[in-house]
């Protein structure tokens, strides 16, 4: 076994590391969580995987990295269908993120009236070949201006429209559908699109059939402290105004939180309601 001149040190001694490439966007660490974690600003092992569920778990880690910081010294093969990942019937991590939007987690839902994307991934073949094979994509849903990423590339392979807030609109000139003002707006039936300033002037959420809630940046699921979280040190707009839109959330009902940074989580809806409305408590006392 060669050792990678790249590798940085506080990677645990093993096969698998992280090298000193990474930009630190924590998507790695939301794949694999208790064997990827924060050091010295970057994302290493903390430990090295200890059975096939944690291997799979590094797999996925490499292939959301988006600077294929994630590696084994004996330079492993990937195995197949280690993406899309299914989270539930018919929703499905893209994996393959891009650095072009900080490592953004995307997301595809399989519907009869036609499938959706929400923000992009990195335009990879297998994974466009993935998309024709299970019906397309008929809407791409963008959540703000930073996880655009390749959503041009997929709209023009697969014809399908793309829908941003006018705040944010000048990150995709390619797209067809502009969401305006401050008011909920309906998509297509069972999914409601809901603005959400704060993290940037034009941030929406994308609640489907009341479940499903996507979130981009403006809201995740801290694995450590177990609670909901919000990102003030990536707070570009409002920090104010993204208290006001997360607190308007617990209006509605849901029990998925699909983040693009940090985790995502299902939890029963009156337990996802009490937690967000602590998240919005310990934001207005900051």
């Amino acid at each position: 076994m060669i050792r990678s001149k790249d590798r940085h040190p506080d990677n645990a001694p093993g096969d698998w590391y992280v090298d000193r490439n990474c930009i630190n966007c924590g998507a790695s660490q939301t794949m694999a969580p208790g064997l990827i974690v924060e050091r010295d600003g970057q994302s290493v092992f903390v430990r090295q995987p200890a059975d096939p569920k944690e291997e799979i778990a590094a797999w996925r880690a490499v292939l959301v990295c988006p600077t294929a910081s994630v590696r084994t010294e004996s330079r492993r093969k990937v195995p197949d269908g280690i993406f899309p990942q299914e989270l539930a019937p018919g929703v499905f991590r893209c994996g393959y993120n891009s650095r072009g939007s900080w490592g953004a987690h995307s997301y595809f839902v399989k519907r009869t009236d036609g499938n959706i994307l929400v923000d992009s991934p990195r335009y990879v073949s297998g994974l466009a070949s993935w998309f024709e094979a299970a019906g397309g994509i008929q809407d791409i849903l963008l959540t703000h201006q930073d996880d655009v990423a390749d959503a041009d590339r997929y709209a023009g392979a697969f014809k399908s429209r793309v829908w941003i807030h006018e705040d944010d609109r000048s990150a995709a000139p390619f797209a067809t559908d502009i969401l305006r003002g401050r008011n909920p707006a309906t998509v297509r039936v069972g999914i409601t699109a809901i603005p959400a300033p704060g993290h940037t002037r034009g941030s929406v959420v994308f609640l489907f059939e009341n479940r499903y809630l996507f979130t981009g940046d403006s809201l995740a699921w801290d694995p450590e402290s177990r609670e909901l979280e919000a990102f003030r040190d990536a707070c570009w707009y409002s920090w104010a105004e993204q208290t006001r839109s997360l607190s308007c959330l617990t209006e509605y009902r849901f029990e998925w939180v699909l983040a693009g940074h940090g985790g995502s989580i299902r939890l029963p809806v009156d337990e996802m309601q009490r937690r967000l409305a602590a998240l919005v408590k310990r934001m207005r006392s900051t």
